[in-house]
């Protein structure tokens, strides 16, 4: 019995493969005969590329454009609101020595 090698995919290959079951009209079976996949894989990825389209984030990476803008807005707010709290934390530690070399 051999075991089969477990392989990584692109996002940019598991978008086409669910494309060919979503927008073709493939079905599972002829899109996992002709890529060499297996059905659990190829469904993962189709209901991922049916919930992006229908406007929900994943919490993996991204399949379609749109969502692929919307994680690196997010990552982006995310950075910029670390940001903002050391600042405001470095603001704050500054005035305090501030407030104490006046009152010396």
């Amino acid at each position: 019995m051999s075991k089969r090698k477990r392989r990584s995919f692109t996002t940019e290959f598991k978008h086409e493969a669910a494309c060919l079951v979503v927008d073709q009209g493939y079905t599972y079976p002829e899109a996992c005969r002709s890529l060499d996949l297996t059905p659990t894989a190829l469904r993962c990825w189709v209901k991922q590329l049916r919930e992006e389209r229908g406007g929900v984030t994943p919490k993996s990476k991204a399949m379609t454009p749109e969502q692929k803008r919307i994680q690196e807005l997010e990552m982006r707010v995310n950075r910029l609101e670390r940001e903002k709290a050391i600042l405001k934390k470095a603001t704050a530690l500054l005035m305090s020595d501030e407030l104490e070399r006046t009152h010396l």
